[in-house]
């Protein structure tokens, strides 16, 4: 097993030991804003007739969310312990939770409609991910994710400062994406309609009274040219080609 498997199982450990809701920062007024959000865009285009798969599901925070689609569901994630707490808060009926390694799945070739996930390909090596995406979708099939962008400087410096990463709770080796560089992967790969946007001004520490306000800031400087690629996080989105 590659470091970059075990460091991300241990990570597990420590999220579960140090409350993953907290880590990952979805507790707080804002950081439930910020959930909610993701949930939005990641569920926009699942319909009940999909087979979805959810890459990293954890503790199942937006598993939850995504079998109220309808459609069905696979989450998987490398970490046992994460997916014991994922198992025993979900019991919809259409959802199978698994263990399994993003990058060499049990699952078929073209098993599924879309496949999903929120901050995951970020701790993945993507060429192997990407490689393993297309493989699994099916001819058409399309894949969206919500990652964090490396333009905005306080990701900048929180993936590339080492003390400040153990400091944040991230594992060792997360990063984060440039969206032209992530694109153009994305196109190599052989995906199409391949579209990569900046999003998310809200820092999940703002107070709860100055949420809506940050929020319509931030929507302002969305629709910002040069202003915009500071944002937050990167909502990645790609079809596989229909043969």
């Amino acid at each position: 097993m590659e470091n970059r498997i075990k460091n991300e199982i241990e990570h597990g450990k420590y999220l579960l030991e140090h409350g993953a809701g907290e880590v990952w920062n979805w507790s707080s007024p804002a950081g439930i804003v910020r959930w909610q959000r993701r949930v939005k865009m990641l569920t926009a285009k699942l319909q009940a007739q999909h087979r979805v798969l959810e890459l990293g599901c954890g503790t199942g925070f937006f598993t939850k969310e995504i079998v109220k689609t309808g459609a069905s569901v696979v989450a998987i994630d490398i970490s046992p312990e994460l997916l014991a707490v994922a198992r025993k808060e979900i019991t919809a009926p259409n959802v199978e939770l698994i263990i399994e390694n993003a990058y060499q799945t049990s699952f078929p070739d073209a098993s599924f409609d879309s496949i999903i996930g929120s901050s995951v390909l970020h701790h993945l090596d993507t060429e192997k991910a990407f490689n393993e995406i297309y493989r699994l979708l099916k001819p058409g099939g399309c894949l969206a994710f919500t990652e964090p962008n490396m333009m905005n400087p306080q990701i900048a410096l929180q993936k590339n400062i080492p003390w400040l990463k153990r400091k944040l709770g991230d594992s060792p080796d997360e990063t984060a994406f440039f969206k032209w560089k992530i694109k153009r992967q994305l196109k190599k790969k052989g995906f199409k309609a391949v579209d990569v946007i900046p999003f998310d001004f809200l820092h999940p520490g703002v107070p709860q009274g100055m949420v809506s306000m940050v929020n319509k800031m931030g929507a302002i400087i969305e629709k910002t040219p040069l202003l915009r690629n500071i944002a937050g996080s990167l909502y990645i989105y790609a079809q596989k080609t229909d043969q």
